[in-house]
This record gives structure tokens, C-alpha cells and sequence, in this order.
């Protein structure tokens, strides 16, 4: 009798397939009770295809992390959070193609597969990704021995709405939002790409804000998740790139973001690209925006990461 496996897993199969110089391994974030999880059992996680066939994911309720682990391991480690407005994560391409990128220059990658905010599934939306990725973190460092990994060279990289919650956690990493044992959750650098900042009105990414807050956020909320506001003295450094024409997220999210870091003497690089409009991924071939993660391993390098 054949065995029929679930589209998810197929998927997944072939992706791994394609980079099986690395060791891959699935785990859940959270093995036991998801903090704030609301149960709908008509809530199912779903596979997308966009024109091109890539692969996305909507509807998560069960975070995951997926391990990467570099044949020739620099000791440094990044939790790689995919984009999609926080309505779908653009796994393939910010997600399985950005840890294979780490890889080849030694940098263990994990892939985390957070929560998306939905009032169906948990009790406040707004904190839930936050949530996932602090103890992402959390977990990373934890097992930093076990994966060859320095616990002080473990950083985070966002892509878009994945960006902004990059950005939350380098400025919300001591939030008290689930009860936690005394790991910390500070990454130890950030790579944001045109991310999501700010939740302002006039500055923000109005479908991100409207999944995360809902269309009417009270003034509170939107300060505490606009994360200009929000840099202090334990954020850390923070590489930056977008491009000029990117139509979808305004570039006045990183130059804010940057700024705040200056102000602060926190280290920071911004590269703001001519061309590349928004989602880039990796990078277009022949664009001048494909350099950044040339650009990116060079600051890392100079930061003392790798």
C-alpha cells in the first residue's frame, strides 16, 4: 500500500532535497502549551503558490523552528523570520533560500515558522509573534552548544513584516509577555530588510498594521510597536537595506530606524538601493540590490560576528 503524505510535507521534502549539504531538522517552539493559544478547530494552516510556484504558508498556529546547520560551522547562528504582511510567510524565498545562503558562509540558520496574529486562534494577537521569536531566541541559545554555536554571536534577520518583528524583538527582547526561564532573548545583531518599522499612520505598512493591531489600535499599542520609538541602549547593531522605488513599504521605515539607533551609539549600516522595488529576497540578478548579502557578511565580519 503506498503511503500518502500531506502536500505540506511533500513540499518540504523537495526543499530540503535541494540543499542537503546542511542538517535539517523540524522543532516545535513551543513542545507543550502555546502561551495565549485560543483552540479553533476550523483554523488549518495553509500552503500557497504564488505565479512563479514559490512557496508560502498561511495560517500558522504552530510555531516551528527549522535548523540549518552549516557543514563548516563559523560559530555564529541568525533566526531567519520570513515576510508576508503578517498574513502569509514567504517561506521559500525569505526563508529556505536566505538559510542556505548562511550556510555557505558558516553561519547556522533557523527558519522560525511564527504565529500569525488571527483572534481566532489566541487571546492577544498582537503579542503572539513576539512571543515566538523570544523564545526562537531563547532556544537558540539554550542549545548553543549542541549546534556549535557561540551564544554570543546569535542574531536575527527579517524580511518586510518579518523585519518589523526582527525589529520588535531588538527593542522589546525583555518583555515579560510569557512566563520564561532566565535565557536572554537579546539577538546579538539584526539584519532587517525593507522592513516594517513603525506602526504611524502615514509611515507604516497598513496591511501589517491592520493584522497586528486591527484597524483601529489604541494610541498605546501603536507606540509600543513602533519600534523607532523604541531603541535603547541593549538594542543591538543592525544592518539595513531596501531599495529606493519599493512602492510597498515607505524607505522612511529604515532611515527612522536608523537614526534612533545613531542617536543611541548603536552601530548601524543602511544601503538604500536604486532599484528592487519590494521583496527582493536574495536579490534580483543583474540589479545592484543583489550585492547586499556581500555587503551583509562584510558588516558581520567587521562587527566580530564571523
Amino acid at each position: 500500500m503506498k503511503k500518502i503524505f500531506p502536500i505540506s510535507v511533500l513540499i518540504l521534502i523537495c526543499i530540503f532535497n535541494s540543499y542537503s549539504s546542511a542538517q535539517i531538522k523540524i522543532i516545535k517552539v513551543w513542545p507543550d502549551t502555546i502561551p495565549g493559544a485560543v483552540t479553533d478547530v476550523q483554523y488549518k494552516e495553509q500552503d500557497l503558490y504564488g505565479k512563479t510556484g514559490i512557496y508560502r504558508i498561511r495560517k500558522v498556529s504552530v510555531p516551528t523552528l527549522t535548523v540549518y546547520v552549516p557543514v563548516k560551522e563559523n560559530g555564529a547562528a541568525v533566526v531567519i523570520c520570513p515576510g508576508g504582511g503578517y498574513e502569509h510567510l514567504a517561506y521559500e524565498k525569505e526563508g529556505v533560500k536566505v538559510a542556505q545562503w548562511f550556510n555557505k558562509i558558516g553561519v547556522a540558520a533557523f527558519i522560525l515558522k511564527y504565529r500569525l496574529p488571527s483572534d481566532s486562534i489566541m487571546k492577544n494577537k498582537a503579542i503572539a509573534p513576539l512571543q515566538d521569536a523570544q523564545e526562537a531566541m531563547r532556544i537558540v541559545r539554550r542549545n548553543a552548544g549542541k549546534w556549535k554555536i557561540d551564544p554570543n554571536k546569535i542574531g536575527i534577520i527579517g524580511f518586510s513584516a518579518g523585519g518589523h518583528l526582527a525589529a520588535t524583538l531588538c527593542t522589546h527582547y525583555n518583555a515579560k509577555i510569557y512566563n520564561s526561564d532566565t535565557t536572554s532573548a537579546r539577538p546579538d545583531f539584526s539584519v532587517l530588510l525593507y522592513p516594517v518599522i513603525s506602526m504611524e499612520p502615514g509611515i507604516t505598512h497598513k496591511g501589517s498594521r491592520d493584522y497586528l493591531l486591527g484597524s483601529n489600535p489604541p494610541e498605546k499599542e501603536v507606540q509600543y510597536f513602533s519600534n523607532e520609538l523604541n531603541v535603547n541602549s541593549g538594542t543591538p547593531p543592525a544592518f539595513l537595506a531596501l531599495a529606493e522605488n519599493d512602492k510597498t513599504v515607505p524607505i522612511q521605515n529604515s532611515i527612522d530606524y536608523f537614526m534612533a539607533l545613531k542617536k543611541s551609539g548603536i552601530r548601524a549600516e543602511l544601503h538604500i538601493f536604486q532599484k528592487g522595488g519590494h521583496g527582493f529576497g536574495l536579490g534580483k540578478k543583474g540589479e545592484t540590490q543583489s550585492y547586499w548579502p556581500e555587503l551583509c557578511k562584510n558588516w558581520l565580519k567587521a562587527i566580530g560576528m564571523i
